[in-house]
Protein backbone atom coordinates (compact mmCIF):
# COMPACT_ATOMS: atom_id res chain seq x y z
CA UNK A 1 0.00 0.00 0.00
CA UNK A 2 1.33 3.45 -0.92
CA UNK A 3 2.02 5.62 2.11
CA UNK A 4 2.51 9.34 2.44
CA UNK A 5 5.97 10.82 2.14
CA UNK A 6 7.12 13.75 4.30
CA UNK A 7 10.56 14.92 3.29
CA UNK A 8 10.43 17.77 0.74
CA UNK A 9 9.49 20.98 2.53
CA UNK A 10 9.01 23.01 -0.65
CA UNK A 11 6.63 20.46 -2.17
CA UNK A 12 4.69 20.25 1.10
CA UNK A 13 4.33 24.04 1.18
CA UNK A 14 2.78 24.00 -2.28
CA UNK A 15 0.38 21.21 -1.33
CA UNK A 16 -0.97 22.14 2.12
CA UNK A 17 1.69 24.17 3.90
CA UNK A 18 0.35 27.47 2.55
CA UNK A 19 -3.10 26.67 3.95
CA UNK A 20 -1.59 25.53 7.24
CA UNK A 21 -0.19 29.02 7.74
CA UNK A 22 -3.69 30.50 7.60
CA UNK A 23 -4.99 27.99 10.15
CA UNK A 24 -1.95 28.49 12.38
CA UNK A 25 -2.55 32.24 12.62
CA UNK A 26 -6.17 31.75 13.71
CA UNK A 27 -5.15 28.97 16.10
CA UNK A 28 -2.63 31.18 17.91
CA UNK A 29 -5.17 34.00 18.04
CA UNK A 30 -7.62 31.61 19.73
CA UNK A 31 -5.07 30.43 22.31
CA UNK A 32 -4.28 34.08 23.15
CA UNK A 33 -1.48 33.27 25.64
CA UNK A 34 0.35 35.95 27.63
CA UNK A 35 3.65 37.14 26.20
CA UNK A 36 6.99 35.81 27.37
CA UNK A 37 5.96 32.16 27.40
CA UNK A 38 8.05 29.12 26.44
CA UNK A 39 6.46 27.16 23.59
CA UNK A 40 6.99 23.69 22.15
CA UNK A 41 5.75 23.09 18.58
CA UNK A 42 5.38 19.31 18.15
CA UNK A 43 5.36 18.17 14.54
CA UNK A 44 6.64 21.58 13.51
CA UNK A 45 6.91 20.57 9.86
CA UNK A 46 8.15 23.46 7.73
CA UNK A 47 7.66 25.97 10.54
CA UNK A 48 4.20 27.41 9.84
CA UNK A 49 2.96 27.24 13.43
CA UNK A 50 6.27 28.37 14.91
CA UNK A 51 6.22 31.40 12.60
CA UNK A 52 2.66 32.24 13.70
CA UNK A 53 3.67 32.00 17.37
CA UNK A 54 6.65 34.29 16.78
CA UNK A 55 4.51 36.79 14.88
CA UNK A 56 1.50 36.86 17.21
CA UNK A 57 2.32 35.57 20.70
CA UNK A 58 5.55 37.38 21.71
CA UNK A 59 7.10 34.18 23.08
CA UNK A 60 10.30 33.95 25.06
CA UNK A 61 11.26 30.89 23.04
CA UNK A 62 9.78 28.37 20.60
CA UNK A 63 11.25 24.90 20.20
CA UNK A 64 10.10 22.94 17.16
CA UNK A 65 10.32 19.15 16.99
CA UNK A 66 9.56 17.00 13.95
CA UNK A 67 10.38 13.46 12.84
CA UNK A 68 11.31 14.59 9.30
CA UNK A 69 14.91 15.68 8.76
CA UNK A 70 13.88 17.39 5.53
CA UNK A 71 11.13 19.42 7.18
CA UNK A 72 13.36 20.45 10.07
CA UNK A 73 16.00 21.65 7.61
CA UNK A 74 13.34 23.63 5.71
CA UNK A 75 12.06 25.20 8.94
CA UNK A 76 15.56 26.24 9.97
CA UNK A 77 16.08 27.94 6.60
CA UNK A 78 12.66 29.59 6.64
CA UNK A 79 12.36 30.84 10.23
CA UNK A 80 15.21 33.25 10.97
CA UNK A 81 14.51 34.25 14.57
CA UNK A 82 16.87 33.86 17.51
CA UNK A 83 13.95 32.79 19.72
CA UNK A 84 13.31 29.67 17.59
CA UNK A 85 15.17 26.35 17.45
CA UNK A 86 14.30 23.18 15.57
CA UNK A 87 15.19 19.57 16.32
CA UNK A 88 14.47 16.12 14.91
CA UNK A 89 12.45 14.11 17.43
CA UNK A 90 9.52 11.84 18.20
CA UNK A 91 6.21 13.18 19.53
CA UNK A 92 5.98 10.11 21.78
CA UNK A 93 9.37 10.74 23.42
CA UNK A 94 9.94 14.49 23.52
CA UNK A 95 13.52 15.62 24.18
CA UNK A 96 12.51 17.94 27.04
CA UNK A 97 12.37 17.56 30.82
CA UNK A 98 9.15 17.53 32.83
CA UNK A 99 7.31 20.85 33.28
CA UNK A 100 9.78 22.75 31.11
CA UNK A 101 7.44 24.75 28.82
CA UNK A 102 4.30 26.85 29.20
CA UNK A 103 2.51 25.85 26.00
CA UNK A 104 2.62 22.77 23.80
CA UNK A 105 1.01 23.24 20.39
CA UNK A 106 0.82 20.72 17.58
CA UNK A 107 -0.41 21.47 14.08
CA UNK A 108 -1.66 18.86 11.58
CA UNK A 109 0.46 16.12 13.14
CA UNK A 110 -1.36 14.14 15.80
CA UNK A 111 -3.22 11.82 13.41
CA UNK A 112 0.09 10.70 11.87
CA UNK A 113 1.56 9.62 15.22
CA UNK A 114 1.20 5.82 15.65
CA UNK A 115 0.02 6.23 19.26
CA UNK A 116 -1.76 9.60 19.65
CA UNK A 117 -2.58 8.94 23.32
CA UNK A 118 1.11 8.48 24.10
CA UNK A 119 1.88 11.73 22.31
CA UNK A 120 -0.73 13.71 24.25
CA UNK A 121 0.59 12.23 27.50
CA UNK A 122 4.03 13.51 26.51
CA UNK A 123 2.57 16.93 25.71
CA UNK A 124 1.11 17.08 29.21
CA UNK A 125 4.34 15.84 30.81
CA UNK A 126 6.48 18.70 29.53
CA UNK A 127 4.00 21.49 30.35
CA UNK A 128 4.08 23.25 33.70
CA UNK A 129 0.96 23.10 35.93
CA UNK A 130 -1.60 25.58 34.67
CA UNK A 131 -0.04 25.55 31.18
CA UNK A 132 -1.78 24.85 27.89
CA UNK A 133 -1.78 21.77 25.65
CA UNK A 134 -3.37 22.38 22.24
CA UNK A 135 -3.46 20.98 18.73
CA UNK A 136 -5.32 21.09 15.44
CA UNK A 137 -5.91 18.51 12.69
CA UNK A 138 -7.64 18.67 9.32
CA UNK A 139 -11.28 17.66 9.12
CA UNK A 140 -10.55 15.10 6.41
CA UNK A 141 -14.07 13.65 6.33
CA UNK A 142 -16.09 16.78 5.61
CA UNK A 143 -14.00 19.92 5.78
CA UNK A 144 -10.86 19.55 3.65
CA UNK A 145 -12.40 20.09 0.21
CA UNK A 146 -9.23 19.99 -1.89
CA UNK A 147 -8.50 16.46 -0.64
CA UNK A 148 -12.14 15.36 -0.53
CA UNK A 149 -12.58 16.01 -4.26
CA UNK A 150 -9.36 14.10 -4.99
CA UNK A 151 -10.18 10.97 -2.99
CA UNK A 152 -13.80 10.77 -4.16
CA UNK A 153 -12.62 10.79 -7.77
CA UNK A 154 -9.72 8.41 -7.09
CA UNK A 155 -11.98 5.87 -5.38
CA UNK A 156 -14.38 5.91 -8.32
CA UNK A 157 -11.57 4.92 -10.68
CA UNK A 158 -9.78 2.64 -8.21
CA UNK A 159 -11.75 1.27 -5.22
CA UNK A 160 -8.47 0.42 -3.45
CA UNK A 161 -7.73 4.15 -3.22
CA UNK A 162 -10.33 4.40 -0.46
CA UNK A 163 -7.92 2.61 1.88
CA UNK A 164 -5.52 5.57 1.65
CA UNK A 165 -8.16 8.26 2.13
CA UNK A 166 -7.31 10.17 5.33
CA UNK A 167 -11.02 10.35 6.19
CA UNK A 168 -11.11 6.55 6.52
CA UNK A 169 -7.74 6.23 8.23
CA UNK A 170 -7.97 9.01 10.80
CA UNK A 171 -11.11 8.78 12.91
CA UNK A 172 -9.30 10.89 15.50
CA UNK A 173 -9.85 13.99 13.34
CA UNK A 174 -13.25 14.88 14.79
CA UNK A 175 -14.47 16.79 17.86
CA UNK A 176 -15.46 13.88 20.11
CA UNK A 177 -12.28 11.78 19.68
CA UNK A 178 -10.07 14.84 20.17
CA UNK A 179 -11.91 15.89 23.31
CA UNK A 180 -11.69 12.37 24.67
CA UNK A 181 -7.93 12.21 24.04
CA UNK A 182 -7.39 15.42 25.98
CA UNK A 183 -9.65 14.37 28.86
CA UNK A 184 -8.03 10.92 29.09
CA UNK A 185 -4.62 12.62 29.41
CA UNK A 186 -5.89 14.35 32.55
CA UNK A 187 -6.23 17.78 30.98
CA UNK A 188 -8.87 20.17 32.28
CA UNK A 189 -11.19 22.75 30.72
CA UNK A 190 -11.05 20.94 27.38
CA UNK A 191 -12.48 22.86 24.42
CA UNK A 192 -12.80 21.86 20.76
CA UNK A 193 -13.66 24.28 17.94
CA UNK A 194 -13.50 24.46 14.15
CA UNK A 195 -11.15 26.75 12.23
CA UNK A 196 -12.05 27.30 8.58
CA UNK A 197 -9.93 29.07 5.96
CA UNK A 198 -10.29 29.69 2.22
CA UNK A 199 -8.23 27.62 -0.22
CA UNK A 200 -8.40 29.53 -3.48
CA UNK A 201 -6.79 28.43 -6.75
CA UNK A 202 -6.33 30.54 -9.87
CA UNK A 203 -7.47 27.68 -12.11
CA UNK A 204 -7.51 23.89 -12.31
CA UNK A 205 -3.77 23.64 -13.03
CA UNK A 206 -3.10 25.63 -9.87
CA UNK A 207 -5.22 23.10 -7.96
CA UNK A 208 -3.70 20.03 -9.67
CA UNK A 209 0.00 20.89 -9.76
CA UNK A 210 0.70 20.49 -5.99
CA UNK A 211 -0.52 16.88 -6.14
CA UNK A 212 2.44 16.15 -8.41
CA UNK A 213 4.91 16.96 -5.63
CA UNK A 214 4.60 13.56 -3.97
CA UNK A 215 4.28 14.90 -0.39
CA UNK A 216 1.34 13.48 1.54
CA UNK A 217 -1.07 10.60 1.01
CA UNK A 218 -2.89 11.87 -2.07
CA UNK A 219 0.25 13.05 -3.93
CA UNK A 220 2.11 9.83 -3.05
CA UNK A 221 -0.80 7.76 -4.37
CA UNK A 222 -1.00 9.84 -7.53
CA UNK A 223 2.69 9.63 -8.36
CA UNK A 224 2.66 5.83 -7.89
CA UNK A 225 0.03 5.48 -10.65
CA UNK A 226 0.96 4.73 -14.26
CA UNK A 227 0.79 7.85 -16.42
CA UNK A 228 -2.48 6.87 -18.19
CA UNK A 229 -4.19 6.38 -14.81
CA UNK A 230 -2.92 9.75 -13.58
CA UNK A 231 -4.32 11.37 -16.72
CA UNK A 232 -7.70 9.70 -16.21
CA UNK A 233 -7.86 10.92 -12.63
CA UNK A 234 -6.89 14.42 -13.70
CA UNK A 235 -9.60 14.50 -16.34
CA UNK A 236 -12.26 13.26 -13.92
CA UNK A 237 -11.27 15.85 -11.33
CA UNK A 238 -11.24 18.63 -13.93
CA UNK A 239 -14.84 17.78 -14.78
CA UNK A 240 -15.94 17.85 -11.14
CA UNK A 241 -14.06 20.45 -9.14
CA UNK A 242 -16.31 23.55 -9.08
CA UNK A 243 -14.88 26.50 -10.98
CA UNK A 244 -16.09 30.07 -11.40
CA UNK A 245 -16.65 31.55 -14.88
CA UNK A 246 -13.11 32.94 -14.79
CA UNK A 247 -11.73 29.47 -14.02
CA UNK A 248 -10.93 30.20 -10.38
CA UNK A 249 -11.55 27.43 -7.86
CA UNK A 250 -12.64 28.63 -4.42
CA UNK A 251 -12.75 25.93 -1.77
CA UNK A 252 -12.49 25.86 2.01
CA UNK A 253 -10.41 23.89 4.49
CA UNK A 254 -11.58 23.17 8.02
CA UNK A 255 -9.45 22.05 10.93
CA UNK A 256 -10.56 20.91 14.37
CA UNK A 257 -8.66 22.60 17.19
CA UNK A 258 -8.52 21.36 20.78
CA UNK A 259 -7.06 22.87 23.94
CA UNK A 260 -6.81 21.93 27.60
CA UNK A 261 -5.03 22.94 30.78
CA UNK A 262 -2.55 20.92 32.84
CA UNK A 263 -3.94 20.64 36.41
CA UNK A 264 -2.20 22.66 39.07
Amino acid sequence: MTREVWADGQAYEAYVGRWSRLVAAEFVRWLAPPSGRRWLDVGCGTGALTAAVLDRAEPARVTGVDASHGFVAHARDRVADARAAFHVGDARALPLPDRSVDVVASGLTLNFVPDPAAAVAEFARVVRPGGTVAAYVWDYADGMALMRHFWDAAAELDPLAAELDEAARFSICAPTPLGTLWADAGLRSVTVRPIEVPTDFADFDDYWRPFLGGQGAAPAYLMALPAPHRDALRDLLASRVPAAPDGAIRLTARAWAVRGTVPA
